[in-house]
């Protein structure tokens, strides 16, 4: 098809048809069988041309450019039409470039739907787009690119103006969508005009973004909005200059304002919650010559419908905290910012000071209130320091890790409570959880409450990942070295019904010799299941894990390990599983990391369970998870058979000894009592069952005087030349303790031994304190006497059941 174009000298309308991005040798233009690459026609011409190809919009681009001289005659102001007609299906753009006097404005008046600012690089969905540059004297000022669909309504400008209007190849577009009007000088760059009429998100940038606005300059924004709605102004994104005189700053014109204009730095939070229309503007400086840096910026204009209690405000108490930090923001806050389009929810610290972040801190007292249709897309995240210097001053304070009461009683939901404590290297700190305990989340035994703890060691080198823990668990006591990170996270509604009863403490303790060490008493009824920390990644090199499991009376632990060998191979050092009980003479059970894993065993008192890292080989990782399971102490059938016999020995003897008293008593054999010095017949430890010393009362004097053939050996050496005093009792004249002699633990006698498998013998009663030694005198051994009382004298170890049990089987 061929196409004709005629031009008229008074248009002053010039058409340039040239080669676009792509390039095709059998697409060119003929004009009269003289084959061209690019056309020009100019004002007062004819031209009459057709094109090689089919597709000729592939690779051609259209200019239409009409000159307009505002300076030296008067101005076709109105409805600017896109002229000449017939023009080929190109994509095409339309330049009016109007040349003005700077001391008369212009103003662009834009039909409806009006416009909306793009930033450079944008496109606009239906690749229509406006580009409005402003002229004065030489320079050129790039006010902005804008597509259809939008609030700006009117842009005043000062001096000329180059205003072009981008059309793809297959737009039905015939009206340009705006005109032209004289106005009076504006004395400033340009005004923009938006206008508001319902719940809306603007973006509007500043001239030559993202390049520096022009020196020393002027420009306003203005924001026509119904009286029954409120705005806000978030400044996104901005960048300052160096000045040298004057500052740069932004001035609001406010509805109600008895200071206007109120002034604003660019940093400070702008004004929120505005009732009405009002004026925005951006002043320049004089910058530095040198380095005059780059003033710019992006804003974002919310209007929406007044908050049924946006005149609520709730109080947050941080007075009594120290070293903290709250803040409300929305959901996903930092990593995701949300879209210009999404529902806006602000948070004011006043009725002027809202914005989508507000930072609280710690040792004020807050009023805050929302202006958001729906509160649940609010979150909270806190933070709290607490560090030691001096153990001297630290060591005896507990530390409280629960969410202070003026945060959970916010209706917004808590996202995460961190703590962050900080200790010098001789320092290090403890995790206790007094009744919930902490359970490990593993995959065997996940957590299933509403808020979780991730304790994280850290050091300027390494991180240790401790574990994701929550309450009611097993673990009582966590010791680590190294500053602690702890974060608590919540999950879904109900932590503020739980929040009540946290009972996390911490406090700093003196050094310990592991990398971490689990306390861990668990319910008799639970299956535990523990892991190695930094799991599935596998411990650190060289790192060392302690678990101390408390076993209950009448039960016995079973330990079992989830795999049978560690699964690493050691680059340096070696890697071992200890495994010990803590009791007396308790063998310890050590592995290598080549060796198998001990088998499931039982453990019958407290135990460590240890496991130390070597420096593995690439790729291969120390990871470990072992569990316990408890179950009642079964007594065996020969233990019961053995205290049946026992009991039934200790019947017999009972019987011997009350046969041989009464044999004793017919045959009128009285019985001696015969001292022995070397037992101490006092209860060890019992020192209070005296009350009276040995010198006030009559615990030396015996019940049973000896009859005077003892002392018939004595007539024997002295020849017959001494009577012996009979029946006559001489007092002891040596000296005498405070306490009676005690009879030697059970611990140290010849005959009793104990089984590992039994229980401590239970400690001697009261009535132990009056235990002593006797002999019974046989008739025919009066010669022998005195070897006898020597014997008995040495040997401290026999009780007065040994000794009776003797004398039965003497008799």
């Amino acid at each position: 098809a061929s196409f004709t174009i005629s031009l008229r000298t008074v248009d002053n309308i010039t058409v340039m048809i040239k080669l676009g991005s792509r390039v095709s040798p059998s697409c060119q233009i003929r004009v009269k069988n003289v084959i061209k690459s690019e056309l020009k026609i100019k004002p007062g011409e004819n031209m009459t041309f057709t094109f090689t190809c089919s597709t000729p919009e592939k690779y051609f681009v259209m200019e239409i450019q009409k000159n307009i001289d505002c300076v030296s005659g008067p101005c076709p102001f109105g409805d600017v039409h896109l002229y000449p007609p017939g023009l080929p299906r190109l994509n095409r753009t339309f330049t009016w470039d109007v040349k003005a006097s700077t001391k008369a404005g212009l103003e662009l008046k834009f039909s409806t739907p009006w416009l909306r600012q793009i930033e450079p690089g944008e496109m606009c969905p239906d690749f229509v787009s406006y580009n409005i540059n402003s002229c004065i004297d030489m320079a050129t000022v790039n006010i902005g690119t804008f597509c259809r669909n939008g609030s700006v309504s009117r842009v005043k400008l000062l001096g000329g103006v180059i205003m072009s209007l981008h059309l793809p190849w297959d737009s039905s577009l015939t009206t340009s969508g705006f005109n032209i009007a004289n106005r009076a000088s504006i004395k400033r760059l340009c005004i923009i005009e938006s206008i508001l009429t319902g719940e809306s998100s603007i973006t509007l940038m500043s001239p030559n973004y993202p390049l520096g606005f022009p020196e020393d300059e002027l420009m306003t924004w203005q924001f026509v909005i119904p009286s029954n709605m409120r705005a806000s102004v978030f400044f996104h994104n901005y960048s300052l200059s160096n000045c040298e005189r004057k500052e740069e700053r932004v001035e609001y014109y406010l509805p109600g304002s008895l200071s206007n204009p109120e002034v604003f730095k660019l940093s400070d939070s702008q004004p929120a919650n505005i009732a009405g229309s009002f004026n925005l503007s951006l002043q320049g400086c004089d910058q530095d010559a040198q380095n005059p840096g780059i003033l710019r910026l992006l804003f974002q204009v919310v209007v929406q419908h007044p908050q049924i209690d946006e005149n609520v405000t709730h109080l947050v108490d941080l007075s009594k905290e120290w070293n903290m930090t709250v803040t409300i923001h929305f959901e996903g806050w930092p990593r995701r910012i949300p879209l210009m389009s999404e529902p806006i929810c602000l948070i004011c610290k006043d009725p002027r000071t809202c914005d989508r972040v507000l930072t609280l801190a710690s040792g004020t007292i807050y009023k805050i209130s929302f202006l958001c249709k729906d509160l649940s897309r609010l979150r909270i995240t806190a933070e709290k320091g607490i560090s030691c210097v001096d153990l001297r001053w630290c060591q005896r304070k507990i530390y409280s890790l629960s969410v202070p009461k003026a945060i959970t009683q916010l209706p917004i939901r808590l996202h995460k409570f961190i703590w962050k404590l900080l200790a010098p290297d001789p320092i290090n700190i403890e995790i206790t959880s007094p009744s919930l305990k902490l359970q490990q989340h593993v995959p065997e035994q996940r957590c299933n409450t509403t808020y979780s703890y991730s304790i994280v060691s850290a050091t300027p080198e390494t991180e240790l990942n401790v574990g994701l823990f929550c309450p009611g668990g097993s673990i009582e006591k966590i010791q680590m070295r190294n500053n602690i990170t702890i974060s608590l996270k919540t999950f879904g509604k109900g932590f503020l019904n739980e929040s009540n009863h946290q009972d996390l403490k911490m406090s700093f303790v003196p050094h310990i010799k592991d990398e971490c060490i689990f306390t861990v008493s668990p319910d008799p009824k639970a299956k535990v299941y523990l892991q190695t920390p930094n799991w599935p990644y596998g411990l650190p090199p060289y790192v060392s894990i302690s678990w101390y499991v408390i076993v209950p009376r009448k039960q016995v632990a079973h330990l079992g390990f989830s795999k049978n060998r560690m699964g690493i191979t050691c680059e340096t050092g070696r890697a071992y599983v200890n495994i010990k009980e803590e009791t007396l003479g308790a063998e310890e059970t050590v592995r290598r990391e080549d060796e198998f894993l001990p088998e499931p065993r039982s453990m019958y008192h407290d135990f460590w369970v240890n496991v130390s890292n070597c420096k593995p080989v690439d790729k291969t990782q120390l990871t470990l998870q072992f569990w316990v399971t408890f179950a009642d102490k079964q007594i065996d059938l020969g233990v019961i058979l053995a205290v049946v016999a026992g009991a039934g020995v200790l019947v017999t003897i009972g019987l011997t000894v009350c046969c041989v008293k009464k044999k004793k008593k017919k045959s009128q054999n009285p019985m001696v009592g015969v001292y022995n010095a070397n037992v101490n017949t006092q209860v060890p430890g019992k020192q209070g069952l005296f009350t009276k010393g040995r010198k006030n009362n009559e615990s030396h004097v015996y019940a049973v005087i000896d009859d005077a053939v003892v002392y018939g050996h004595l007539l024997k050496e002295s020849n017959g030349s001494v009577t012996p005093e009979v029946d006559v009792y001489r007092p002891f004249d040596g000296p005498i303790g405070s306490l009676p002699p005690s009879p030697p633990p059970f611990s140290f006698r010849k005959d009793i031994k104990s089984s590992p498998n039994t229980e401590e013998p239970p400690p001697l009663t009261d009535t132990d304190h009056d235990t002593y030694t006797f002999a019974h005198q046989k008739s025919g051994q009066l010669e022998d006497n005195g070897d006898t009382n020597e014997k008995n004298n040495g040997d401290t170890n026999m009780s007065l059941l040994e000794n009776k049990e003797q004398d039965g089987l003497v008799e």
